[in-house]
């Protein structure tokens, strides 16, 4: 990671001494403007809460982040969000506005010897009442061991931690550490948002785009704000490119826009967050019987590099657990679209994927065996050790006859009413129910089976 401060050139009361040295930008050639190469995206970065748009419902007048940076009292702190969403902003803002030394640290560049150094630097400082904010890019980066490294330091007031991470908290962050820091949840930012930051750079002759004197229309602006995705940076570079792209006092258009922006890319992780949001999602979309949700979601996954044959099996596993008996063809189905893209292969064996998964959003639904099946494995637990009834044991040996296995076991078929009367559960059990089918689809037949076949069962035996 580029040392952030950098942004901001030399800042004594943001920065220890090191740090603000690092931190001074380096004298252009010629005496050329040492920021004209920094990217838009960089050089317009809001410098305070005043300047920083979206995310209202965190930094907005009287919400508790706000007063927390206004008033120089910032705990240790945790922003989760999707990139571009500002998390670097607001750290680097506290470091604008704080009066402790301000230390940027990246877990994806960094190790535990640059740990120790920095919190070796605190140490100092705080024996001259002077406080460190440890600012943390990529926290979800650090393994357990470094994490563990960081603890001690943060519990005993060392350093004020600030990380910054893409990823769920609650999966990449140790519970000690967690517990010790404030999560703050950023989101995407809004359209109307990143529509607003654009045209502020456009406007800006300082640090935007003003002294190319660019025009732009509403709707354009508005196509460029909702194919950013939620994402500051992206909107900024597209901008950025999109002004490369016209002769200055000329107006940028949509083509101009849609050019610059190129093919759109979800943020996905197929180890993190994402993965599974969106397997929930097209798992819930399934089992509301919303067979557009289903493709949707299974697109959406496919488009941003799931491994398709995950997906099958989770196609299946949704076949059994909630369509069930209600449309035993289901399972049938969705193994036969697990086979088909394998042979296939992408992007043919995808349209098998879809129609698995319309199939399974438009069928009846039962979770009954599901639940049949947790209740009997329940029940097998609490009682592992009991017998099973001699007349379903079976009798290869003559001891064993004669020790009565398998004596007064009936063959169905041979029954005249093709119903034994006898049971099938330990003594323990006995009476006991644990699937009991639906009225859905075609389990309401199969509840009208085993109803026949209790009713038949609970006759007196034949003499």
């Amino acid at each position: 990671m580029d040392d952030p401060l950098s942004l901001f050139g030399p800042d004594p009361a943001a920065t220890s001494g090191s740090a603000a040295a690092a931190s001074r930008p380096a004298p252009g050639p010629m005496g050329s403007d040492p920021s004209a190469a920094t990217p838009l995206a960089a050089r317009f970065r809001p410098r305070s809460l005043d300047e920083f748009y979206g995310q209202r419902a965190l930094v907005g007048e009287g919400r508790a982040l706000h007063a927390l940076i206004a008033g120089d009292r910032v705990p240790s702190l945790i922003f989760w969000g999707p990139p571009g969403c500002g998390k670097t902003t607001l750290a680097l803002i506290v470091a604008r506005q704080t009066k402790a030394a301000f230390e940027p640290f990246s877990a994806a560049i960094h190790g535990v010897p640059r740990l120790r150094e920095l919190i070796a630097q605190a140490e100092e400082r705080r024996r001259i009442d002077r406080h460190t904010i440890l600012f943390v890019d990529e926290i979800h980066r650090f393994n357990k061991a470094q994490q563990d490294a960081l603890l001690p330091h943060v519990e005993a007031g060392t350093v004020t931690l600030i990380g910054a991470t893409t990823e769920n908290p609650s999966f990449e962050v140790i519970g000690p550490l967690l517990s010790r820091t404030r999560v703050f949840v950023l989101e995407p930012l809004e359209p109307e948002a990143l529509a607003e930051i654009c045209r502020r750079a456009l406007a800006d002759p300082e640090r935007g785009l003003g002294t190319r004197r660019l025009a732009i229309e509403d709707d354009v602006l508005e196509a460029l704000a909702t194919g950013a995705d939620g994402d500051a940076r992206r909107a900024l570079n597209a901008l950025e490119t999109a002004a490369d792209l016209v002769e200055p006092g000329t107006v940028i258009g949509l083509s101009t826009v849609e050019e610059a922006l190129q093919r759109r890319f979800a943020h996905y992780d197929k180890a993190g967050e994402q993965h599974f949001n969106l397997i929930s999602a097209l798992h819930k979309a399934v089992r509301g019987s919303d067979p557009d949700g289903a493709l949707y979601w299974l697109a959406r996954m496919l488009e941003a590099g799931e491994d398709a044959l995950y997906i099958a099996r989770r196609l299946v596993r949704m076949a059994v657990e909630d369509i069930g008996l209600a449309d035993p063809g289901a399972l049938a189905v969705c193994v036969a679209a697990r086979d088909a893209y394998h042979f296939l292969g992408s992007p043919e064996g995808d349209l098998a994927l879809g129609q698995a998964a319309v199939y399974l959003a438009a069928a009846p639904k039962s979770n009954r065996l599901y639940a049949g099946f947790g209740a009997a494995r329940e029940a097998a637990r609490g009682s592992p050790a009991e017998p099973v009834p001699l007349h379903l044991r079976n009798a290869p040996t003559k001891l064993m006859r004669e020790l009565g296995y398998g004596r007064e076991y009936r063959y169905d078929p041979d029954d005249p009413e093709g119903v034994a009367p006898q049971h099938y559960l330990p003594d323990a059990l006995r009476g006991q129910r644990f699937y009991q089918p639906g009225e859905s689809g075609e389990e309401a037949m199969v509840a009208e089976r085993l109803r026949r076949i209790a009713e038949a069962r609970g006759r007196e035996p034949a003499t």
